[in-house]
C-alpha cells in the first residue's frame, strides 16, 4: 500500500491557523441556508492561500479544485459549516455572538479542518497524483440537507472518491472510528394532528378529548418497535412533543404530536410508516376522533463499503496506534452524507474529540458543547491520508 505523503509534523504547523478559524466560526455562527457570512469567510481564506474557490453552490456552498502536478484521481473531502438553534452557555473567549445560535455540533472544527487541509495541499502541489476538491457544504442539519442541491449542480461529476470526517465527543481524543455497511441512520420525521371536540372540562362526556387520544397514541406507537419490528433489526421511533390544551377547565379539540423515526433498512423504514399510518387511523377512530399523519423521510441511511473501511483501518493504523482505530457501533444520528457515498466511492468516519480536562464532555446539541481542538489535527491527517491512499491505491 502507498503511504501518505502527510504527517503529523506537517499539520501540526498549521494547528494554531485551524485554532483561530475555528473560533471566529464559533463566534459567528448561522444557521442552515443561512450561511452567506460563513461562506464568504470560508472564501477569503481559500482565496489568501492562493485557491480559486466557487461560491453559491447549491445555495452557500463552497468548492475549490487543488490540481496536482501528476496524474491520477480526482478524490473529494467534504465538511459541513451550519450551525444550530441553541444558546451557547460556555465561558469561553470564543463563546457565540449571535443570541440563540451556536456551533453545537463541530461544524466550525470540520471547516477548520478542510481549511487547513486546503493549506496543506497548496502548500504540496508537487506531490498530488491528480486533484483534490474539497466540499464546504451549507445545510446539514436541516432536511432536506444541502448535500443533494450541491450533487444537483454537478459537485460530484469529475469526482472518484469522496470522504467525510465528523468530530466526536462520545470517543476520547486519539480514537477513530467507522463502520462498514450501514453505520448512521436514516432520520425521519413525524408530525401527528389529532382532532377531537371541545368542551366544558366539567361535562366531558359531550367531548372527545383530544388530549386522551393522544396519551393512547404516545403508548401504542412504542408497540411498533417493540412488538412488529424484528428485534434483531435497530430502530428507535420518538415521540418528542405533544402540545394540546390551553386552560384548566377546557377539554381540548386539538393535540398534536412531533417526532422522529430512525432506521437502518429501507424494509423496516417503510413498515414502521405503514404501521403508523394503521395505528393512528384505528386509535382515533376508536376514541371518536381524527388523526392526520404527515410523515417526512430525512436523509438516506450512511452505508460505507467494506472496501474503504479496509482502507480506514490502514490509513488510521499508519496516524495512530492501532488499538486506537476502531469499529464504531450503529449510530442512530443522521447525516445527509448519505448522499454522496450513494453516487460515489467513499467512506464517512468519527475522529474522537473528548476531553473532560478541556471541558469536551458534553453531548452534540448540548447548549454547553464543546470539543478537543486538537481532534482536528488528527481528522486533517485521516482525510489527507485516506485521499492519498486511494490516489496511490484506488483499487
Amino acid at each position: 500500500m502507498t503511504k501518505p505523503f502527510n504527517d503529523v509534523r506537517s499539520m501540526q504547523s498549521l494547528y494554531s491557523k485551524m485554532v483561530g478559524w475555528r473560533r471566529h466560526l464559533h463566534r459567528h455562527p448561522e444557521l442552515s441556508y443561512e450561511e452567506k457570512q460563513t461562506s464568504h469567510y470560508i472564501a477569503e481564506q481559500l482565496r489568501a492561500m492562493g485557491c480559486e474557490p466557487v461560491t453559491d453552490v447549491g445555495g452557500h456552498g463552497v468548492t475549490v479544485l487543488i490540481q496536482g502536478e501528476k496524474p491520477g484521481p480526482v478524490v473529494a473531502l467534504r465538511a459541513d459549516i451550519d450551525a444550530l438553534p441553541i444558546q451557547d452557555r460556555k465561558q469561553v473567549d470564543y463563546i457565540s455572538t449571535v443570541p440563540g445560535v451556536m456551533h453545537a455540533c463541530g461544524h466550525d472544527a470540520h471547516t477548520a479542518t478542510l481549511l487547513g487541509v486546503a493549506k496543506y495541499y497548496m502548500d504540496n502541489c508537487s506531490h498530488i497524483a491528480g486533484a483534490r476538491k474539497l466540499i464546504f457544504q451549507p445545510a446539514e442539519e436541516i432536511t432536506p440537507g444541502g448535500a443533494l442541491p450541491m450533487i444537483r449542480e454537478g459537485v460530484l461529476e469529475d469526482v472518484d472518491a469522496i470522504y467525510g470526517v465528523h468530530l466526536w465527543t462520545p470517543l476520547p481524543l486519539g480514537t477513530v472510528a467507522s463502520k462498514a455497511g450501514p453505520f448512521m441512520a436514516a432520520p425521519d420525521e413525524f408530525y401527528i394532528e389529532i382532532t377531537g371536540r371541545g368542551g366544558h372540562a366539567g361535562i366531558p362526556h359531550e367531548t372527545v378529548d383530544a388530549i386522551i387520544i393522544g396519551s393512547a397514541l404516545v403508548g401504542a406507537l412504542q408497540t411498533i418497535v417493540s412488538r412488529n419490528v424484528n428485534p434483531l433489526e435497530p430502530a428507535v421511533l420518538s415521540v418528542g412533543s405533544f402540545q394540546a390544551g390551553s386552560t384548566t377547565n377546557v377539554i381540548a379539540e386539538t393535540a398534536y404530536l412531533r417526532g422522529t423515526v430512525r432506521t437502518f433498512n429501507p424494509q423496516t423504514r417503510a413498515l414502521i410508516r405503514k404501521r403508523m399510518e394503521e395505528i393512528i387511523e384505528q386509535t382515533c377512530t376508536m376514541y371518536g376522533g381524527k388523526g392526520v399523519l404527515d410523515y417526512r423521510e430525512g436523509y438516506p441511511a450512511v452505508v460505507n463499503e467494506a472496501s474503504e473501511i479496509d482502507r480506514f483501518f490502514s490509513v488510521g493504523s499508519e496516524i495512530l496506534p492501532k488499538e486506537q482505530v476502531q469499529e464504531s457501533g450503529l449510530i442512530m444520528a443522521g447525516e445527509d452524507f448519505s448522499y454522496y457515498l450513494q453516487q460515489r466511492k467513499g467512506c464517512f468516519m468519527f475522529v474522537g474529540a473528548g476531553n473532560p480536562d478541556k471541558g469536551a464532555n458534553y453531548p452534540h446539541h448540548h447548549p454547553m458543547f464543546d470539543l478537543d481542538e486538537d481532534a482536528m489535527l488528527i481528522s486533517a491527517n485521516l482525510l489527507i491520508g485516506m485521499a492519498e491512499n486511494y490516489a496511490g491505491n484506488p483499487d
